[in-house]
């Protein structure tokens, strides 16, 4: 058995959580493998909608395991609430002996939180757009050699190497000012850890290899997107984690022999949160009618989504970094009644036409070159058969797979896990 992938093509917001929730039928353990509670993956299902912002989109299936792995950053606080929110909703994992966490998993402080404010507001118009979550500041103690792991919290010294590192923290505060009062929510975080030792805790490498040795059946679970990849996204407008195939490798302790398919999820047009660079953003009334339409607005954040036309090179630079197999499109019906859409085929930078995403698309902003396709005006909600898509949205879907080489074998065509199309 290997173990397959399925990671967000764009700069995330994909739909990844429903498409995890949808497969995850067909695998015993679903693995988280990078990003924190900065990701939010929506679930849609029995009139209902839950948002997941560490736990697996594996957790809904009866039959599957879930794993929290080494490389996801951990908040106490907010794990335990989306587990009591989860228990409110008839779902308790826990008890179900459904979920797990690596030992080797890094947990986010409420200072780790105060140190990614105090650094954001300092950058003024160079802002990242960051969550706000603590994350970046959390993987920097993590590759610095001072962060607190999951396993950490079994140790009799587990407070004495907290206050060590809130002291590295408070000294590193002083320097932007006065130090916000945090003891409300450092005793949720003390009473979050004790809840969290009630969740069991593994070696995510031996655990996920024994799966494989067993002829188990594992799917990756990615957060954010390709375009946020710390190494190859638009940096520094990334996020703090390597979001790629390759952050499967290291996030579980998968040899990259054991891995199998790679799903990789993108929209029919793009959308950004935050700052960045963004050739194919449109700023004006069609920007504002896909924002509408798509209720692009974060699923932690609630921020609004930036909206344009999808980004060909920029899809093409994914696929090839993350080795995708397999696509899935989704929000096809969102683009039901433009009567024109378009695909960025090409950018024009310093007067050349090229086809790949280029180093610094930041100082040197490149301007997209469309092709125009036509649109389709049906209602797609509804649909049960890829028999019943429209001739316009099905040229829109053979143009895409000509372009990127790479088959499309699932078409969302709305948020609920019934609205998911099997296209061969």
């Amino acid at each position: 058995m290997a173990v397959d992938v399925l990671l967000g093509l764009q700069w995330g917001d994909e739909g990844k959580g429903k498409i995890v929730d949808v497969l995850s039928t067909k695998y015993d353990l679903i693995a988280r493998f990078q990003g924190g509670p900065n990701a939010g993956h929506t679930l849609e299902f029995d009139n209902q909608k839950y948002v997941l912002n560490t736990i697996p989109s594996g957790i809904f299936n009866d039959n599957s395991m879930n794993l929290i792995g080494n490389g996801v950053v951990i908040d106490p606080i907010i794990l335990k609430r989306e587990l009591d929110n989860l228990k409110k909703s008839g779902f308790d994992p826990v008890a179900a002996n459904k979920l797990v966490i690596a030992r080797k998993a890094h947990l986010i402080l409420p200072t780790h939180q105060l140190l990614d404010a105090a650094s954001e507001s300092k950058m003024g118009e160079g802002k990242i757009g960051s969550t706000l979550k603590g994350i970046g500041p959390t993987y920097m103690d993590k590759t610095g050699r001072n962060g607190l792991r999951v396993g950490d919290t079994q140790l009799p010294d587990f407070k004495e190497r907290y206050q060590k590192l809130v002291n590295k923290h408070k000294s590193i505060l002083e320097h932007y000012g006065e130090i916000p009062d945090f003891s409300e929510k450092e005793a949720a975080f003390f009473e979050a850890i004790e809840y969290l030792k009630t969740i069991p805790q593994v070696d995510s490498e031996h655990f996920v290899n024994n799966y494989l040795k067993e002829g188990k059946t594992i799917l990756a679970e990615g957060a954010q997107g390709a375009m946020l990849d710390v190494d190859f996204g638009s940096y520094p407008f990334v996020t703090s984690s390597n979001t790629t195939t390759a952050g499967a490798c290291t996030g579980l302790g998968v040899a990259p022999k054991d891995i199998g398919s790679v799903i990789g999820i993108f929209k029919a047009y793009c959308t950004r949160v935050g700052g960045g660079p963004f050739p194919t953003e449109l700023e004006d009334e069609t920007g504002e009618q896909l924002r509408r339409d798509g209720h692009e607005f974060g699923a932690t954040t609630g921020r609004p989504r930036r909206c344009g036309w999808i980004d060909l090179p920029a899809l093409k630079y994914a696929i090839m970094l993350n080795g995708v197999t397999e696509l899935v499109m989704t929000k096809a019906d969102v683009l039901s009644g433009f009567e024109k859409i378009y695909a960025c085929t090409h950018y024009v930078q310093n007067g050349e036409t090229i086809d790949y995403m280029p180093y610094d698309i930041i100082t040197i902003k490149p301007e997209p070159v469309y092709k125009e396709i036509d649109g389709w005006h049906e209602d797609l909600t509804g649909i049960k058969s890829p028999d019943e898509i429209p001739g316009k949205l099905k040229a829109y879907v053979d143009f895409l797979e000509s372009e990127l080489g790479v088959p499309v074998k699932y078409l969302s065509v709305g948020p609920d896990r019934v609205q998911t199309l099997i296209m061969s």
